[in-house]
């Protein structure tokens, strides 16, 4: 079972209807107003798993109906009138890296599993970014008829977050923000890597434990995107574990959070495995710890206060 964030799980509806206002300047025919000049950079056309969406100029007001795109919006100084809100328990509004960005402003919750289509509408978006949604083609087509619509670039794969954060750019008409961004996120990357070359080439098991369940994420799960970034091999795909095959958690290095230690190592077979014995392990939180919020975002806002959280106990571990 893969251990990402839910998809949508019903198809949204839409019953909205269009309408035309026109107005006519007294008697005989007259000239239509010239069209406002787009800004600078626009239009933009952007690619994605259902085809291509044209942005016409720099959108003013945003909605984000990914599960993380909040937070892309934010780092590149754009505000989102709405957005999805947080699947899990992590108190994701007061997540500390976004408030600065925020500014206090609280952005309209637009749904959770199932989005909200008329309270989108309502906010009257000039675009709707999805880029790590898992939309539907039936949610693209629904909100598209409200708004340029960018949605996944591939089914059913989370893409890198540099990649992320360069089409958020490309849509919002940040893209020289956007590499600014990747440049100090990977900055931060470079300098925890310098001081740990234990780190390099180690093989990593993630291990997320949540409602009684043993996940080893794998490279399909945005949230091992941080320990490739600091140069662990993390396995390629994600997979629930049973009792029995904990054993594939035994890797040079095992980092585990979801759930608190006591917990974990309740579980049956766990504290015998060599790379816990050997205390080969790293704790890193429960499913509201800060770590978990910042890996679940895994943005250009979160990844440094990842990697603050991650850093000591994997070099403890990594020893």
């Amino acid at each position: 079972m893969r251990a990402r964030r839910l998809r949508p799980v019903a198809a949204l509806v839409l019953g909205l209807v269009a309408a035309l206002v026109l107005s006519a300047c007294g008697g005989g025919s007259s000239e239509p107003a010239p069209a406002a000049a787009p800004a600078p950079g626009f239009p933009v056309t952007i690619t994605h798993k259902f085809g291509q969406t044209v942005i016409p100029t720099k959108p003013v007001r945003v909605v984000t109906v990914g599960y993380n795109d909040v937070d892309f919006a934010l780092a590149l100084g754009v505000v989102p009138v709405g957005q999805r809100e947080n699947l899990g328990s992590f108190d994701a509004a007061n997540r500390p890296w976004a408030q600065q960005a925020l500014g206090g402003a609280r952005p309209e919750l637009v749904g959770s599993n199932q989005l909200d289509v008329e309270k989108i509408a309502s906010l009257r978006p000039d675009l709707i970014l999805g880029v790590y949604s898992y939309m539907e083609r039936s949610d693209y087509d629904a909100l598209s008829r409200i708004a340029p619509t960018v949605a996944d670039p591939q089914d059913g794969v989370a893409v890198p977050w540099q990649e992320q954060t360069r089409i958020t750019g490309q849509a919002l008409g940040e893209s020289g923000r956007a590499e600014q961004a990747i440049a100090g996120v990977e900055q931060k990357f470079a300098d925890a890597k310098a001081a740990n070359p234990q780190f390099a080439g180690k093989t990593i098991a993630v291990d997320l434990t949540a409602a009684g369940e043993t996940n080893s994420l794998g490279a399909d799960d945005l949230r091992t995107q941080v320990f490739a970034g600091l140069g662990f091999a993390v396995p390629p795909t994600t997979a629930s574990l049973s009792t029995e095959q904990l054993g594939e958690l035994n890797k040079d290095v095992l980092a585990v959070f979801g759930a608190d230690e006591a917990t974990t190592r309740a579980i049956p077979t766990f504290n015998s495995l060599p790379v816990v014995a050997q205390n080969r392990v790293a704790f890193l939180g429960t499913e509201t710890s800060l770590f978990a919020g910042a890996v679940g975002f895994s943005s250009p806002l979160s990844l440094p206060t990842a990697i603050d959280q991650m850093v000591p106990p994997l070099a403890q571990a990594a020893r």
